[in-house]
């Protein structure tokens, strides 16, 4: 019997991943048995040193409120992406990444974890004292945590999590590939789409 994987490319500072958390939590309960899900730091801005634009930040607000009106999951808009914010993705990937490392048990809820604090309670996840404290509140050790995080060994998976996304020609997220022994796979979505739309392909899939 061929091992059928879902890898899910995303970035807990992707507004439509965020949108998507409850999708992929069903198919987690779902399919909870018949698949793995794999968890894979797509890298949305990582390495962005300067803050904000106006522009900029008006945009991005714009498509949070396109995730909000399509999905009803959680923003807190108000002050959202203070003046001089600066958008970098790769700590908040670490830390996911860091938890992982620690216990990989724990990585999808610290994902999930991360996406609530930065959206729906606007907490700097790019710090990594708030990712700290996430950790600790999600059962891990803190020191621990913040010792993995600052480490040679974290900070290169990430980026080995970046590159893989690139090689198997992701450049947007969420996106859904579907991986058969570990090596055939098929995209099931690229970008957000409801449970419903893609539960027919998935039965499909784990039925052949």
């Amino acid at each position: 019997m061929k091992e059928k994987t879902l890898l899910y490319i995303a970035d807990p500072m992707c507004s439509w991943c965020w949108g998507f958390m409850p999708v992929i939590e069903k198919i987690r309960d779902e399919y909870n048995g018949r698949l793995k899900l794999e968890l894979l730091m797509g890298g949305l801005r990582p390495g962005t040193k300067n803050p904000m634009p106006p522009a900029q930040r008006h945009e991005i607000l714009h498509h949070w409120e396109a995730v909000n009106r399509m999905t009803d999951q959680s923003f807190r808009f108000e002050g959202a992406l203070p003046e001089g914010f600066i958008y970098d993705t790769e700590p908040a990937s670490r830390g996911v990444v860091t938890a992982s490392l620690i216990n990989p048990e724990s990585a999808f809820p610290f994902f999930k974890a991360v996406q609530s604090a930065f959206y729906a309670e606007q907490r700097n996840v790019t710090d990594p004292v708030v990712l700290a404290e996430l950790a600790g509140s999600a059962g891990l050790d803190t020191r621990h945590f913040i010792q993995t995080f600052e480490s040679e060994l974290a900070r290169n998976l990430t980026l080995e999590h970046f590159h893989r996304s690139r090689r198997l020609g992701v450049s947007g997220f969420p996106t859904v590939i579907m991986v058969e022994d570990g090596a055939d796979y098929r995209f099931l979505t690229r970008g957000y789409s409801p449970f419903q739309r893609l539960r027919p392909t998935l039965e499909e899939w784990l039925g052949a």
